[in-house]
């Protein structure tokens, strides 16, 4: 089991205010799995990946990653599992403007310190098997909205994670490069990589094997997807 979750809850105070992001929330994902959370706006489907993806920490109940209780560990703990083990794809691509789409592939590996002689097999790989390889030396404003997300997802896979997290993966992409990033994450999904994505698009969705739906907080219900 990559993750479980009992009675998972995120609360943000104020002197005046107290609002209950994440309520009570029992979830799993298994290896292999592609997964979306869909729900409304303001419904803690963001805040609930930002602590599955250990970027954020619940106030109460219990997070197992990879079998670790890491519901308590502080910012230096959280960071080190999430180096080694999940990978990102933003709405945003997050690319950094400054560096060829090889430069941005690369980065993670030298955040983890790799040598550059092992750092190039690596990022080679994942370039062809995103099919970006091409456009290596290119920059992101030389790209399209969808080889950006590529070189995007092509970054998240360099670690080879035990998870990629994807949050509106296709947000900000028009239909027809919509449907090729999630063609590309079905792909991944097919041979082998565990995907947990949000979404509010019932289409996208449609690519998952299993869809959870969440309201005010809570998981109103957990279903397979029928289209698969």
């Amino acid at each position: 089991m990559i993750i479980e979750t009992n009675g998972l809850k995120k609360v943000y105070r104020t002197d005046v205010v107290e609002t209950t992001a994440v309520d009570n929330i029992n979830f799993h994902l298994s290896e292999g799995q592609f997964v979306s959370v869909m729900g409304p706006s303001g419904c803690g489907k963001s805040t609930l990946l930002h602590i599955l993806g250990l970027i954020d920490t619940p106030t109460g109940g219990q997070y197992r990653f990879l079998g670790e209780d890491v519901s308590g560990y502080p910012e230096r703990k959280r960071a080190r599992l999430r180096k080694a083990h999940i990978g990102f794809v933003f709405q945003s691509f997050n690319l950094i403007d400054e560096l060829t789409v090889y430069e941005n592939v690369e980065l993670p590996l030298v955040y983890g310190g790799l040598a550059a002689h092992d750092r190039r097999p690596r990022v080679e790989a994942v370039l062809e098997k995103m099919d970006i390889a091409h456009r290596r030396n290119h920059f992101p404003a030389q790209l399209s909205g969808g080889q950006q997300q590529r070189v995007a997802v092509a970054r998240a896979l360099v670690n080879k994670p035990n998870l990629i997290l994807a949050d509106e993966p296709t947000g900000n992409l028009d239909s027809e490069h919509g449907d090729e990033v999630m063609k590309m994450l079905l792909k991944l999904n097919e041979e082998g990589t565990t995907i947990l994505m949000v979404t509010h698009s019932a289409q996208n969705a449609s690519f998952s094997s299993r869809i959870v739906n969440l309201l005010d907080g809570k998981v109103v219900s957990d279903k397979l997807a029928v289209d698969r």
